[in-house]
């Protein structure tokens, strides 16, 4: 899901990063609606609450809603910053690095939330500014590593490109387009996602309420384990290799023949091939 980059990535890489990035979107949407009556997935409202309170001259509101849309911004901006300064180095680490401080931000909130939330406007209002960055964090990174394919903190782009691709389908010349066919299973998932993540967080709520932030945070820790389990994986497989071709036992090698057995050489291997004409 991490590993890839750009147009390198498979469908099944977007898919399967829009579906769990999707599900917590909406998981965090909810989640901060329920306890801070706002939304901190997107800032659509935000822009319009930054309108109207410019046009009344509430400019101590319209400071706190800027900074808000800043963060937001600010998120997206050190995501993609950490993806092009730190993708030759290492790909899965510049990948990984925004969502391990997405995690962060996510387990602070659950953590200040469950045991020093007062419920006054000032925490509240520093909360919200600080789950507005996570997700700005977690788009700014979706978007940078699948080409712009991947937005997953609102669902206003991917509604209207719905929308299209749908339409465009009434033609039969454009059902039988591998890339637009593509183009709506990614959508289409990422949507029954976010979907199914609101519905999650508004179930879970009243039952766990700040600890679903910590749920969150696992569903982001299996985006980023998924990764590493395949990278390690493949470093087992290729050690295990080099051992058998250059017959030098290793530590990968030893695991793998206490776990699956050593194969037993067939005689056939160690005998001299014998011709029919050499009888």
């Amino acid at each position: 899901m991490l590993r890839n980059y750009s147009n390198s990535r498979t469908l099944g890489d977007n898919i399967r990063l829009g579906t769990l990035t999707a599900f917590t979107a909406g998981t965090i949407n909810i989640a901060s609606l329920l306890i801070f009556l706002s939304f901190t997935s997107n800032v659509t409202g935000h822009y319009a609450i930054l309108a109207a309170e410019i046009s009344k001259g509430n400019w101590a509101q319209v400071g706190i809603v800027g900074g808000w849309i800043l963060l937001f911004f600010f998120g997206s901006f050190l995501s993609n910053f950490i993806v092009i300064n730190f993708n030759k180095r290492s790909k899965y680490f510049a990948h990984s690095m925004p969502l391990v401080l997405e995690i962060i931000c996510l387990l602070f909130v659950g953590v200040y939330g469950q045991f020093f939330y007062q419920k006054t406007l000032e925490e509240t209002e520093y909360l919200v500014a600080l789950m507005l960055f996570a997700t700005g964090l977690q788009n700014g990174l979706t978007a940078s590593i699948s080409n712009f394919s991947v937005k997953t903190t609102h669902l206003t782009g991917t509604t209207t490109d719905l929308g299209i691709l749908f339409s465009m389908f009434t033609q039969k010349k454009f059902r039988k387009n591998g890339e637009l066919i593509a183009r709506a299973k990614l959508l289409t998932s990422i949507m029954i996602a976010y979907v199914l993540g609101a519905v999650f967080s508004g179930l879970t709520y009243y039952y766990l309420e700040f600890m679903v932030f910590y749920l969150i945070s696992l569903c982001l820790l299996v985006v980023i384990g998924y990764d590493a389990y395949k990278i390690h994986l493949r470093h087992f497989n290729t050690q295990y290799r080099y051992s058998r071709i250059y017959k030098k036992q290793n530590i990968f090698a030893y695991l793998y023949d206490k776990i699956h057995g050593i194969p037993e050489i067939k005689e056939k291997r160690q005998e001299k091939r014998k011709f029919v004409f050499d009888d």
